[in-house]
């Protein structure tokens, strides 16, 4: 069974003042389609987590084979989302979280991640790690730990102290685009 790619895309992205940062412009698309793209040629099926009435990012994915889920309750934080998102995969599917602000991480850096879990004995949590050492991003879950979701509230991610690494010899696994200075920053080095 394939794992489901899940891309949380609920955030009110408010550090970026008038801007969204998942709508900012990345190889002449949006950053959220760039992202949805990236998980869709890995093979796996991809579901894509945003506000209620979020029509800016919906119309980014349009023609995308992937689902669109609402969270309604996105506004309470990142947890919010991560909780939908646990909900997602079928029996035994592991969930894969693949931040869409980090435009570091492409097809072969999820691949990667995915191709590490699978031939683990599929229990264990496998994320990517940049040059420094600091988890990163895309993480495979097992089904068996998605209820500990459970336990996370506010703008707060998972926190997991075990897991098997994917690493990375830069920082294109932990390098998000939060604010306007950062992406000034990225693009500066492109």
């Amino acid at each position: 069974m394939k794992p489901l790619i899940a891309i949380p895309a609920a955030g009110a992205s408010t550090r970026m003042g008038d801007r969204d940062k998942l709508l900012e412009m990345v190889d002449g698309i949006p950053l959220l389609r760039r992202q949805a793209l990236a998980a869709i040629a890995v093979g796996c099926p991809v579901t894509v987590l945003v506000r209620p009435n979020d029509h800016d990012r919906r119309n980014a994915l349009d023609g995308l084979d992937v689902d669109i889920t609402e969270v309604p309750n996105a506004a309470e934080g990142l947890s919010a989302t991560l909780k939908a998102a646990a909900q997602l995969p079928s029996d035994q599917q592991a969930l894969v979280i693949l931040l869409p602000d980090i435009p570091g991480i492409g097809t072969d850096e999820i691949k990667l991640v995915i191709n590490k879990f699978v031939q683990s004995d599929g229990t264990s949590v496998v994320r990517a790690v940049d040059d420094q050492g600091r988890p990163g991003f895309p993480v495979v879950v097992p089904h068996e730990l998605l209820s500990t979701f459970d336990d996370i509230d506010g703008d707060r991610g998972l926190s997991v102290r075990d897991y098997l690494a994917v690493e990375f010899a830069d920082d294109r696994v932990t390098r998000d685009l939060d604010a306007p200075e950062d992406w000034a920053k990225w693009r500066g080095s492109d």
